[in-house]
């Protein structure tokens, strides 16, 4: 059903570091503390969306449902998809013929699949453990690209970008929801203060893991705003890169096409 894992040239120089939230870290050992951070909290990782948003990351996530039903697609690949949150949305409302998560946590892939199991949706989705800057996934192979709070773990975000870049055919379209900067001037200190005071203690009460969401809030304040981001994506390829803005700048959804 899938490819062998496709080997990308790995352009890294010697001894190159990746944000690890406000840490820097090797840039190889960048995905095991990722990849500890999210077994850690595997298990109550949806209720935490729904805790730490107050439920606004569904409404985020229809909004990118809704973008991708816009074109009907035969076949999206939901990458860094976890537990399914946008596969199962994807599937149950359409805009697509068939659907895959691709995850590189095995953790989050078999909560996922189980989830889909426990709703009946025997066959409607396709689950693969893969990384995200070598998909297990042949060149020109699907019509839409999907990655909803991922996009910001990975080690190498150009990697990534190309990556979706080569997996997609022609007139294939690019969508990827995620943490960006808050435009409006009266909500960034709240932001801020709700992001370094409550939710790492929130993660405390809920996980037991303090750490993981300090590092999760920090990962977003390092990741680029929504003009660096939508550059990084041209420079890939990528043609028509759009942004909109949810919330205020909290998420936004970056769009584009494969030409």
């Amino acid at each position: 059903m899938f490819a062998a894992m496709i080997e990308t040239p790995d352009k890294t120089p010697p001894g190159a570091t990746a944000d690890f939230g406000f840490r820097r870290v090797a840039i190889d050992e960048k995905a095991s503390l990722v990849r500890g951070v999210f077994d850690r909290v595997a298990g109550r990782y949806d209720l935490m969306n729904d805790l730490m948003s107050g439920g606004l990351h569904r409404l985020w996530k229809d909004a990118l449902v809704r973008s991708l039903a816009a074109h009907p697609f035969g076949h999206v690949v939901d990458v860094a998809g976890g537990t399914g949150d946008v596969a199962l949305r994807i599937a149950t409302r359409g805009g697509a013929a068939r659907v895959t998560v691709c995850d590189v946590n095995a953790t989050m892939v078999a909560r996922g699949r189980d989830r889909a199991l426990d709703r009946g949706m025997v066959g409607a989705i396709d689950w693969v453990v893969g990384d995200a800057e070598a998909l297990p996934l042949a060149r020109r192979s699907v019509d839409a690209y999907t990655i909803a709070f991922g996009i910001r773990n990975v080690s190498r975000l150009d990697a990534a970008l190309a990556e979706a870049h080569r997996v997609l055919a022609p007139g294939g379209r690019f969508l990827c929801l995620e943490f960006s900067r808050v435009v409006l001037p009266l909500l960034r200190p709240l932001y801020d203060a709700y992001s370094f005071r409550v939710l790492p203690l929130l993660g405390q009460v809920v996980t037991g893991d303090r750490g993981a969401y300090a590092y999760l809030v920090e990962s977003i304040r390092r990741f680029p705003d929504q003009a660096d981001f939508a550059r990084r994506i041209e420079e890939q390829g990528f043609a028509g890169v759009r942004v909109r803005n949810l919330t205020g700048g909290v998420v936004a959804i970056h769009s584009a096409w494969r030409v």
